[in-house]
């Protein structure tokens, strides 16, 4: 999985989870009670609501019904502005098209494959330029 798509999954799971957790303290529910209403057992529940485990489609769709909650509020997809967990950095006007392409390719990369790239590219800057 890319970098960046991680990020993007942790951010969406950890918002899920403490969306659920709101929606079941205000349905005045127990994690038990969600699980059981869900068909889940209730430590898998709970690493849902702290943000360990993203909740399959067909099991978010059964959260919401057992927590009388709108999915879309869940995912904070009705308001204009998407959710922090959506947002991509806005390129700024002076970002190039190549830079833009090199910096997505850069995302895909490991650790170690991004400290190779850093060594190339001091190497192809100027002393006097650094």
């Amino acid at each position: 999985m890319k970098k960046s798509n991680h990020l993007t999954k942790k951010k969406l799971t950890v918002h899920l989870g403490a969306a659920l957790r709101e929606a079941r303290l205000k349905a005045e529910l127990t994690q038990a009670d969600v699980a059981e209403r869900v068909g889940v057992a209730t430590e898998v529940y709970g690493r849902v609501e702290r943000g360990n485990l993203t909740p399959s489609v067909p099991s978010l769709r059964r959260l919401c019904v057992a927590l009388r909650v709108d999915a879309n509020a869940v995912l904070n997809l009705n308001g204009r502005e998407a959710t922090a967990w959506l947002k991509e950095p806005e390129p700024t006007s002076e970002e190039s098209p190549r830079l833009r392409r090199l910096l997505r390719t850069l995302r895909q990369l490991d650790d170690k494959q991004l400290s190779t790239v850093g060594y190339v590219a001091r190497s192809l800057v100027p002393p006097e330029a650094r």
